[in-house]
């Protein structure tokens, strides 16, 4: 009975998950096409039918119709229960490591947004202005949250957008994208200007090794989507990043 009431809260924050993940793809699909994600009524991407609540369940309503539309029988894109399943997941996991607290939830929404804008910006090199403006209102909230460490977050804010823009100034933004130093700024304001930076040294690492392989394996060109990487430095900054900034710096007896 313990075990079981253990395990009830993370099954409510998975079914949370799943069902902000089935909004998610929504606005992966809709987002560069510059549609409403609200107004327009959920259908098939191939015969536009409009699809019925019973449609919608995530996750099983993919499973029980096989992967295929009701009505013209057409492929649905396994992207619909990947990305309602790995959202559930993650909001799992960011409880689990980071605790039962408001934060937590604030990690879980920048979660979702970090993992729609990589999406959408492998395909198309362009992280919605809108996601970053999602992201800054959550900065705000995490200011709030931690208001005894306020500096920080302000700090954050511009410690490494304002780099990234002179970066983008001096090169005439061949080296860095507006998307990406939005992005750094609004999670600069979240996470605190020390994890921030660890986020972008870990984005600009992951990101090497990353295309360097994807080169050699696919041929890809030298031009990549550093958002993906950068949202995959700022989530592990966030949950782990205080803990390895404070082992590093026991290293140099500091």
């Amino acid at each position: 009975m313990l075990l079981l009431l253990e395990i009830i809260p993370y099954v409510t924050i998975f079914l949370f998950g799943i069902v902000v993940g089935s909004f998610l793809n929504v606005c992966i699909y809709r987002l560069p096409k510059q549609e409403s994600i609200v107004k327009v009524p959920s259908h098939c991407m191939s015969c536009g039918a409009q699809l019925r609540w019973y449609d919608l369940v995530p996750l099983f309503s993919w499973l029980i119709l096989r992967g295929r539309c009701r009505r013209c029988k057409a492929a649905i894109s396994i992207q619909y229960p990947l990305i309602e399943g790995l959202n559930g997941i993650l909001w799992v996991f960011v409880f689990i490591v980071n605790g039962m607290n408001g934060m937590s939830l604030v990690y879980c929404f920048m979660t979702s947004a970090l993992l729609t804008l990589s999406v959408i910006d492998w395909r198309t090199f362009e992280i919605p202005f809108g996601i970053n403006v999602f992201l800054g209102i959550l900065g705000l909230v995490a200011v709030v949250l931690d208001k005894e460490e306020w500096l920080s977050h302000i700090i954050g804010a511009v410690c490494v957008s304002v780099f990234l823009l002179l970066l983008y100034v001096l090169t005439q933004g061949r080296a860095i994208g507006g998307g990406d130093i939005k992005l750094m700024a609004a999670c600069g304001l979240l996470i605190g200007w020390q994890r921030i930076i660890l986020a972008f040294l870990l984005g600009c690492i992951l990101g090497s090794i990353i295309h360097i392989i994807r080169m050699k394996v696919r041929g890809e060109g030298h031009i990549l989507a550093m958002g993906p990487y950068l949202a995959a430095g700022v989530f592990l900054a966030a949950l782990f990043g205080q803990e390895w900034i404070t082992w590093y710096l026991s290293l140099l007896g500091i």
